[in-house]
């Protein structure tokens, strides 16, 4: 193992864009619909990970939807969740903002308090057992309506404590950021964190992240690597410290490449860019795996590195006492 991969592997770390959804692994997948009564379209775990050949987002949410359908008692959220904060913490991340998709789960048929009971179960038994703190972001999903957003958020209200912020995902194309303008300023001023997803290269990509600084006001953007195409967005961000939530072995799945030299040049001009693995169960890789595949397309040196991490805690929505204490963390581990 070189240096490098030690340090990557010693230093605490943050993950702030992780859809719990999108670390059903088929193992789990299989266990669950044994236990619900469900049958799947393949024949083994082994022949459900070689199923995953997708090129573009929309491909891959098909699979990705499909597979939520086995989730369906707060057990199950439990132990989607548990395997995750134990998969996680094995790989040294120390705190982690889940995204959730309630609109995924009520929309056939599973109570939002099922969803919710079953994750903050889980969140208690890591942090209990672990030593992992865990928040929730409950995402919107773009390509249902602003109704069924604002439908969602009311769901929500009574859970209000157990949910740090507000984000948007799922298919980008002809949904873009202001469609939610509403629900997302209701959000704002019940406290609540705001993000939206701009998925990499995809259309409108430019136009949906200067409607997430200037009509949403969000305070980070996951993904947005394509803002390094408009120079004044790119100042605009770095100016600001907005983070950016990056995902590069997810990127490799949906845009043909980690968008290493990219990620790079946002550290390169000061924006706080962070790794993250967006979709591991999918992906084939949790964060670990991302920092070293990005660490070694892009030739990243060690400062640069621990800078990744040093991003996620300074843009994680923690109280300023909890930031200090993984900062502190993360620089004694980084001093070896």
């Amino acid at each position: 193992m070189s240096e490098l991969q030690e340090l990557i592997e010693r230093i605490p770390k943050a993950e702030l864009h992780l859809h719990i959804e999108g670390t059903l692994e088929p193992e789990l997948k299989f266990e669950l619909a044994k236990r619900n009564d469900l049958s799947l379209p393949y024949g083994s775990p082994e022949e459900m990970r070689a199923a995953y050949n997708f090129s573009n987002l929309a491909e891959f949410l098909v699979g990705y939807y499909e597979g939520m359908g086995v989730l369906r008692t707060e057990r199950d959220f439990h132990d989607l969740a548990m395997a995750y904060f134990r998969k996680a913490s094995s790989q040294g991340v120390v705190y982690a903002e889940i995204f959730f998709d309630p609109q995924g789960h009520t929309s056939r048929g599973v109570d939002f308090a099922t969803v919710i009971t079953g994750l903050r179960e889980a969140r208690q038994e890591a942090a209990d057992t672990l030593g992992l703190h865990t928040q929730l972001i409950m995402c919107f999903l773009r390509d249902h309506s602003a109704e069924s957003a604002m439908e969602t958020f009311e769901q929500a209200l009574p859970y209000r404590d157990e949910i740090v912020g507000v984000g948007l995902d799922s298919n980008e194309l002809g949904n873009p950021p202001v469609k939610f303008a509403e629900v997302f300023d209701r959000a704002r001023g019940e406290g609540l964190h705001l993000t939206m997803h701009c998925d990499v290269d995809q259309v409108e990509a430019i136009r949906n992240i200067g409607q997430c600084l200037h009509d949403i006001g969000v305070e980070r953007i996951d993904h947005g690597s394509n803002c390094l195409d408009d120079e004044a967005l790119a100042n605009e961000i770095a100016e600001r410290g907005i983070g950016l939530t990056n995902c590069p072995i997810s990127n490799s799945w949906v845009a043909g490449g980690l968008k290493a030299p990219e990620i790079k040049q946002l550290l390169d001009r000061g924006i706080r860019a962070t790794v993250n693995s967006d979709d591991p169960a999918y992906m084939l890789a949790y964060v670990l795996e991302n920092l070293v595949a990005l660490q070694e397309a892009a030739d990243l040196s060690a400062d640069e590195i621990v800078q990744l991490e040093r991003n996620a805690f300074t843009i994680a929505w923690l109280d300023d006492a909890e930031r200090q204490g993984y900062l502190d963390a993360l620089d004694a581990a980084a001093a070896g």
